[in-house]
């Protein structure tokens, strides 16, 4: 093969041509530079979903965006990569892909960028290489990029809006918490400031058959800023860079560089079912071939295999109680509600420091690991980037404090942080994420984030990694009754787009009717209205391998005992997941192996009518017994399902022709 193909002179333009496939033959990417413009076109079985799409940097050493030549196409690399992760939607992974090189010039005949290429099957991975292409630059600032996706004409969107700079709650926004809206046409911009990733496209291919394309990023760890979608116009969708005003001002809005630098890598996930979008692991498949962190891959693993066991479940008094349960009695209540339950932590939300004290907190660490809950405590990450008053203020936003602070986390025993309100994606911010998390891997304490951006790989790139908020989480059922209402359809959206890239942060499966510790209508606090099996089958159903759970001590005795146990052995990690039907904003059949090798099947509805379901039981062992969780589709339209549980022989006849329930508005089935 020769390293460059198809160099065709047009007059004063060059056209390079080349095109990758994956290794099933389905996919393919086409790059070009046309008139000095880099670009690449994707073909899904012979069918073009997106279409003629720009490549390239606009740096203060050089506009890489225009008058290039393709200089050099290397030869095709086989790419392979196994690896084990204990806190995603699989544990045991295998990655196979097809890896290219473009190398771009200068006017001048020098080499200024490379374009890497990996195709997989249903999965493209592109990622830059800016070169030292002058003596005396040893570093360099991006601008901006020139990336961009271009859907065809038809193409529906299932987008989350970017939040306004300095907005919401303290100025704490953005932070990824909005509501996804299904099937909408393009050419709209958000609120203005584009679309958080992921970003999940519906392309038209025949009358019968749509194409599904997830656009998202992966990689960015301290190196870079976090990245999002803007409209052009139509269907032309383009890589943006934060805003000045984020993170009030603070920080740069480009890239520092050094040269020579790579980029975090650009992913699109596509297939003509949804199957393989929800099943898709390209967010860590391209950094295990990659290994970014050049991080030991024996030192890495050894890390790994020490916190798997640090995962599960967990209380947390905030979401039902609010500010007042922040003191030492109700903490030491929820400690005992935890060890009842079998759980393995306690969250202590905001205002530790000042309504309960140090002190006081090692006591509850010490009484807790003598019943078998570790503590998780929150910070706020100011800092200079917002209001936010809660504390503790001023730990985390710089070294020496955020030091000091895990010595005396570590010397008492708490076994993990949660990190709020960082409100930006600038460098700056997500060097600060990656500072965090490697002093926390110091001290042997996990991390949560809150308020805060898409995780972008960093399940494989620290062992230390939980899970990110990054949505529109279970606060916001607290705080709002339209939240409550909507719950059940909010809920259907995030394994197709948030949850595919990263563990999620949620919060929810509460057993209160009302979010308040009365668990009364007399009370503030939101009114849920989706059933009891709906809270059973979102902790299966959102993905993270540490939940701490919206139940209170009262559902001991208030809430039906099948749901109590069932909440009580729910796993929170996974050996697999299989995606069985559904479609984004309506409903949702998920299946998912625990590391015991339970099959756990939840079925969601979150349409305005009833739904008859497929539940395929091949899964299930014939002449075993499963425990079925089902709401009953027979009551009264607008009022809340009622639950139960009943036991069911998985027969010949049920293997072969499966299982046909029916799901109410709000309702939800488990099968386990």
């Amino acid at each position: 093969m020769a390293l460059v193909s198809n160099i065709l002179p047009l007059g004063k333009a060059w056209l390079g041509c080349y095109a990758q496939v994956s290794p099933d033959g389905k996919l393919k990417v086409t790059v070009t530079c046309e008139d000095g413009k880099p670009s690449y076109v994707v073909n899904y079985n012979n069918t073009t979903c997106i279409g003629k799409s720009d490549l390239g940097l606009n740096t203060n050493i050089g506009d890489f965006t225009k008058d290039l030549t393709l200089k050099n196409t290397s030869e095709v690399k086989a790419i392979v990569a196994d690896y084990t992760l204990y806190n995603i939607k699989r544990k045991n992974n295998h990655y196979e892909a097809n890896q290219q090189v473009y190398t771009f010039a200068n006017k001048e005949g020098k080499d200024v960028m490379k374009v890497t290429f990996n195709v997989s099957n249903n999965n493209i991975a592109f990622q830059y290489e800016l070169l030292k292409s002058k003596k005396e630059a040893m570093c360099v600032v991006v601008n901006s990029e020139a990336t961009s996706f271009s859907m065809i004409d038809g193409t529906t969107t299932f987008l989350c809006p970017q939040m306004g700079e300095m907005t919401g709650f303290a100025r704490t926004a953005p932070s990824y918490e909005t509501h996804y809206d299904a099937d909408q046409e393009m050419g709209k911009n958000g609120w203005g400031l584009g679309y958080t990733f992921p970003c999940l496209f519906k392309a038209p291919n025949t009358a019968e058959q749509n194409i599904w394309i997830l656009v998202s990023e992966t990689g960015s760890a301290g190196g870079y800023p976090g990245c999002k979608l803007e409209n052009k116009g139509a269907g032309n969708y383009q890589i943006s860079f934060p805003s000045q005003k984020e993170n009030n001002g603070y920080g740069s809005t480009g890239a520092q560089m050094a040269l020579p630098d790579t980029t975090p890598w650009r992913t699109i996930s596509i297939s003509d079912n949804l199957k393989d979008i929800v099943e898709s692991t390209i967010t860590w498949d391209v950094l295990a071939a990659q290994n970014p962190m050049q991080m030991d891959a024996k030192t890495i693993a050894s890390l790994r295999d020490k916190v798997k066991d640090s995962y599960g479940r967990g209380a947390w008094s905030w979401i039902i109680a609010n500010d007042e349960s922040c003191n030492f009695d109700t903490q030491k209540q929820y400690i005992d509600f935890a060890a009842a339950m079998g759980w393995e932590s306690l969250l202590i939300d905001a205002q530790w420091d000042t309504q309960i004290g140090r002190d006081r907190i090692a006591e509850l660490a010490k009484y807790g690991k003598e019943k078998g809950v570790y503590l998780y405590l929150w910070y706020n990450s100011n800092g200079i980037w917002n209001d936010a008053p809660q504390t503790p203020r001023n730990c985390m936003s710089t070294a020496y404090r955020r030091q000091q602070e895990m010595e005396w986390m570590q010397s008492i025993g708490i076994r993990g942080i949660k990190v709020d309100f960082f409100g930006g994606d600038k460098q700056c911010t997500m060097e600060l994420y990656r500072d965090i998390l490697m002093d926390a891997m110091k001290h042997n304490i996990l991390v949560i984030f809150h308020g805060c951006t898409l995780p972008r790989g960093w399940e494989y790139l620290f062992p230390n990694y939980v899970a990110s908020e990054a949505v529109r989480a279970s606060e916001n059922l607290h705080f709002g009754q339209n939240e409550c209402d909507r719950e059940a359809m909010d809920a259907t959206f995030l394994p197709f787009i948030r949850n595919v890239v990263g563990s999620m942060d949620f919060g929810g499966s509460t057993l209160n009717w009302y979010y308040n510790p009365k668990n009364s209508n007399e009370m503030w606090g939101g009114h849920r209205v989706t059933s009891d099996v709906f809270a059973l089958a979102t902790a299966v159903l959102f993905q993270s391998p540490v939940q701490h759970f919206a139940m209170a001590p009262n559902n001991l005795n208030d809430a039906p005992a099948w749901a109590v146990d069932f909440m009580k052995k729910v796993p929170t990690t996974w050996e697999e997941t299989l995606f069985i039907d559904g479609y984004p904003g309506k409903y949702i059949v998920l299946a998912r192996r625990s590391q015991e090798g339970k099959w756990y099947i939840v079925a969601v509805n979150g349409q305005k009518e009833p739904i008859k379901v497929s539940i395929p039981m091949h899964l299930f062992a014939f002449g075993s017994t499963v425990s079925v969780y089902s709401d009953s589709d027979k009551g009264i339209k607008g009022v809340t399902p009622k639950g139960s549980v009943k036991e069911m022989k998985v027969t010949n006849t049920i293997m072969k022709k499966g299982f046909f329930p029916t799901i109410p508005v709000n309702g939800a089935l488990v099968i386990k």
